[in-house]
């Protein structure tokens, strides 16, 4: 089996649970995983070398909400409200349109190039979910093609989102029986997640707490959509049904973050063991492109609530791929230090999906994702905020840029 080393690190970022920052260093990977972290001047001899001349190295970024399966153009909607006007749900329909029009040769090339994209800025994990289908037929056809992608290795999570808006000449009540019953059915065995769009113009809780509980008793895992527009029952709805993730989260009370606290009563933060709790995802690109305050991501972090970051890839709202500019976004306007950026990003996105023991952290054992800044530190990342920051990538071992 080939090993190869990765010596003369500048900064070596590992976001595990002692959040190590390792100068000098190296790493060696074997079969796809870390097989060995230290100094440079102590690195066992490997098959192979590769010299980080300096640079810094982070876990590859963990994406846990996009929305890659769609055709269209929303320009012109994102010129009006960049121009004044306000954003609302519906919006969604239009993609729905060019979507259900798109082959499936036409959409898993367009999700591929979505992913290659995400890729060259460092993202090695990323869940995606369906949604612009809106009928039975076209979110089994989405579910079906995500899953291929996962099967062939482009995509690692695939999300049913069958209810994230009540299409165009469909009544909501009988829409959300669809979801919650023949539609879930139709995709549950190339899904992992169910999500909701628990939003005034969406769903509503008893409606969405009728798709997720359907959800919950097929074996998926819950995420929800919530608190994007105004106050709302999104983030209570995700406390009452255990979802690993509420995700936006823009308009919190004092009892919403209460709540959110709460649910990590079981897990051990300083060993990353027992049982997650639900996870705030904040999704700062989006709050932009919106206009609405960002996510309160400070105010979660003092309060002992794990956050985590990701683009929220869509074409109505937040248009991008790049975790370098979520993360930069979360230093420079959100107040976070550039390590809890960091840890939003990987591990507490990981955790989010349920896939912690994985990735998200560089550590011995854990799948070799790596991020290569060409920088020699991290915060270069804030510090030069849309510069083309990532030199190499590797995921699972394999070097992709």
């Amino acid at each position: 089996m080939t090993t190869t080393l990765v010596t003369n690190i500048g900064e070596l970022v590992t976001v595990d649970q002692a959040d190590r920052v390792l100068h000098d260093a190296a790493l060696v990977i074997e079969g796809g995983r870390i097989a060995w972290i230290g100094s440079a001047d102590r690195a066992p001899a490997a098959d192979e070398r590769f010299d980080a001349a300096g640079r810094a190295v982070l876990p590859g970024w963990v994406d846990s909400h996009t929305h890659l399966v769609f055709d269209g153009d929303r320009s012109e909607e994102f010129e009006a409200r960049m121009a004044g006007a306000d954003y609302v749900a519906g919006g969604i329909s239009t993609t729905m349109e060019a979507t259900r029009s798109a082959s499936d040769a036409r959409l898993k090339t367009l999700v591929s190039r979505r992913i290659a994209e995400a890729v060259a800025g460092g993202t090695t994990y990323l869940e995606t979910k369906t949604g612009y289908g809106l009928s039975l037929d076209e979110e089994a056809r989405h579910a079906r093609l995500l899953d291929e992608l996962r099967q062939a290795g482009e995509v690692d999570a695939v999300t049913y989102l069958g209810a994230h808006l009540v299409p165009p000449g469909e009544e909501a009540e009988s829409y959300t029986a669809l979801a919650a019953g023949p539609m879930l059915e139709a995709v549950r065995r190339h899904v992992q997640w169910a999500d909701v769009f628990c939003e005034e113009g969406a769903f509503t809780a008893d409606q969405s707490r009728q798709v997720l509980s359907a959800a919950k008793e097929a074996g998926l895992g819950l995420r929800v959509h919530g608190n994007q527009l105004g106050p709302g029952p999104g983030v209570q709805l995700a406390v009452e049904l255990g979802a690993a993730s509420v995700d936006h989260v823009n308009y919190l009370s004092e009892a919403d973050i209460d709540a959110l606290h709460d649910t990590w009563t079981d897990w051990d933060a300083g060993q990353a063991e027992g049982t997650p709790g639900t996870t705030a995802t904040c999704l700062p690109a989006c709050d932009l492109s919106t206009r609405q305050p960002l996510a309160p991501a400070r105010q979660l972090l003092d309060a002992g609530v794990p956050i985590a970051l990701a683009s929220n890839c869509n074409p109505g709202t937040s248009y991008t791929t790049s975790m370098n500019f979520n993360v930069s976004t979360a230093v420079l306007q959100m107040r976070l230090s550039l390590k809890e950026a960091i840890r939003a990003a990987t591990f507490s996105a990981a955790v989010s999906l349920g896939a912690h023991h994985e990735v998200g952290s560089l550590e011995v054992g854990k799948r070799a994702d790596l991020h290569m800044l060409d920088a020699p530190r991290a915060i270069h990342l804030a510090y030069r905020p849309g510069m083309p920051m990532t030199y190499a990538v590797w995921r699972k071992g394999q070097r992709l840029r």
